[in-house]
């Protein structure tokens, strides 16, 4: 019963939005931004390749909230709320006996200050439906279960983190799960901008620029080093958070997932930071550390943002609801694969109407020429959009749709996702292929088609 000590495990959410999969050092980034994070991987679990199921706040938001799609809830693009009936972690882990507290950005209402009727069954509330609109980088404000307006000192990054640890040192004596949700390092809508604490943007303008943003450029240029001084500061708040487990004797009985809504491309993909299926948008860091998950070491597996709801329910000892469409990756900490998908599926909306797969080696993309991206779910007809061999041209450089070479590689990805879209509870759509493009020299061998 919430209340009671806690025998099974604590469970803390540490959600950013818009964070890139090669901020952190275990991906190649040089600048030392993620010291805790690249810590927590190695004695944890690190899920090395990690993918969001919807490149867009609200969308991705509504997938690890209820373990669906967004085309399942409704919720597939911002501004739609979850549905009133909508079973959420919330609901799951206080009937497993646990207290729930949601800190930081929803993103899953209609209104604000947000309804309780609007809050995903979580008890605890502290919180704004867009942080980004009701706080500044040095002036957060969010609402409390009253809806009274509570402006909290400090970096926003780091008000949000200390409420975090006022929850945790008040509920010590209890079984909690935290949902902490962070609107960095996304940008400050109003500004077009990445702010981030004073002093750290200098640090790293004109530093080591992600290879897809040196050949592209967009907004890059302007905004990396403010991003980076933001990712940094995240890091510094996950290192206060478990340096508060710790201090509490919490550390070793609380399981921590560290991980983010979607990536950021900088306008390089389109004409903002999110929305398409290159890895730039779709591709998070993620770890895990606790009961479950200590010495997982790094998996190799696919895994995609609907596959961590499951996740943590089994790592709570709680039953998995038969509904969701994830599925766990507990036993891929053990080694056992058997039955795990080659590829993760992609919603894409908004921007345009769209589907995507990827496996190790290939990426396949699709556009609905014809749907409305603010209103269409999906669509019965789609066009091919584009193929990237990621083994030898992993930042997506290098369109090979139509290529004559390729034309059974599309062929395979193409029932890959027609496959993936029916399992998801989409109706089968039809995907007109591209038109073929001369290969010159290029050619595929057979052994290479279906990796």
């Amino acid at each position: 019963m919430p209340g009671s000590k806690p025998d099974r495990p604590n469970v803390i959410v540490f959600f950013t939005d818009q964070q890139r999969w090669d901020t952190s050092g275990l991906h190649g980034n040089p600048l030392d931004l993620m010291p805790n994070f690249d810590r927590m991987a190695q004695r944890g679990t690190h899920v090395y390749h990690s993918f969001t199921c919807q490149p867009v706040c609200g969308p991705a938001r509504s997938c690890l909230q209820t373990g669906l799609y967004a085309t399942t809830t409704g919720c597939f693009t911002n501004g739609r709320p979850l549905p009133k009936d909508a079973r959420t972690l919330a609901h799951h882990f206080h009937e497993g006996g646990y207290r729930t507290g949601y800190i930081g950005k929803w993103h899953l209402a209609k209104d604000e200050p947000v309804p309780e009727d609007q809050r995903g069954g979580y008890e605890y509330w502290l919180a704004s439906n867009a942080l980004e609109f009701t706080a500044d980088s040095y002036r957060t404000v969010m609402y409390d279960g009253d809806n009274n307006p509570v402006l909290l000192p400090g970096y926003r990054v780091d008000a949000v983190t200390d409420a975090a640890i006022r929850y945790v040192d008040t509920h010590q004596e209890d079984r909690f799960f935290l949902f902490l949700s962070y609107i960095e390092p996304h940008f400050q809508n109003h500004l077009d901008d990445y702010p981030p604490p004073d002093g750290y943007r200098e640090r790293y303008t004109g530093r080591w620029i992600p290879p897809d943003l040196a050949a592209l450029g967009g907004s890059s240029h302007q905004h990396l080093g403010g991003y980076y001084g933001m990712v940094k500061r995240l890091d510094e708040a996950l290192g206060r958070l478990l340096d508060a487990l710790k201090s509490l004797s919490l550390l070793d009985n609380t399981i921590v997932l560290f991980t983010s809504d979607h990536a950021c491309h900088f306008k390089t993909r389109n004409d903002e930071y999110k929305r398409s299926g290159h890895d730039s948008s779709i591709r998070v860091p993620t770890a895990l550390q606790g009961p479950g998950f200590t010495g997982g070491g790094q998996i190799q597996q696919l895994v995609s943002l609907i596959d961590l709801p499951p996740t943590l329910l089994e790592a709570a000892g709680l039953a998995i609801p038969p509904e969701l469409q994830g599925r766990s990756i507990l036993p891929l900490t053990r080694g056992d694969a058997e039955g795990w998908p080659e590829e993760v599926f992609v919603q894409i909306s908004e921007n345009e109407v769209g589907r995507a797969v990827r496996t190790h080696r290939w990426k396949y993309g699709v556009v609905a020429p014809h749907a409305n991206a603010s209103t269409d779910p999906g669509s019965d007809h789609y066009v091919e959009s584009y193929l990237h061999d990621l083994e030898f041209d992993p930042y997506e450089l290098r369109n090979l749709i139509g290529v004559e070479s390729h034309h059974e590689v599309a062929e395979v990805m193409r029932n890959r996702l027609l496959r993936r879209m029916v399992q998801a509870g989409e109706s089968a759509s039809e995907i007109a292929p591209a038109t073929p493009v001369p290969a010159g020299q290029r050619r595929v061998f057979p052994h290479e088609v279906g990796l």
